[in-house]
């Protein structure tokens, strides 16, 4: 659940601008373009996010469940020894 809240950030975070853009561009086109879309395509294209990686999650899950996941070894390493 936690992926699929930080994914739906990071689309909400992405689509402001982007949304921005197409609003800008087709104003000229679509004069009836209004504050209301700027505000819910956002909002949709985040709930779309938070949806679509919840439900790979659960489908990771699943699959791991059977016949494993992803894993790992992590060390620490000496900030001496790294070379420059």
């Amino acid at each position: 659940m936690q992926s699929a809240k930080v994914v739906a950030a990071l689309y909400l975070v992405t689509a402001i601008p982007i949304v921005a853009l197409v609003a800008v561009f087709l104003s000229a086109q679509l004069p009836g373009v209004g504050v209301v879309t700027l505000v819910v395509t956002p909002v949709l294209y985040a709930l779309g996010g938070f949806i679509g990686s919840a439900i790979g999650a659960l489908v990771y899950n699943f699959v791991a469940a059977r016949i494993g996941g992803f894993e790992f070894t992590t060390a620490e390493v000496d900030a001496a020894v790294i070379p420059r």
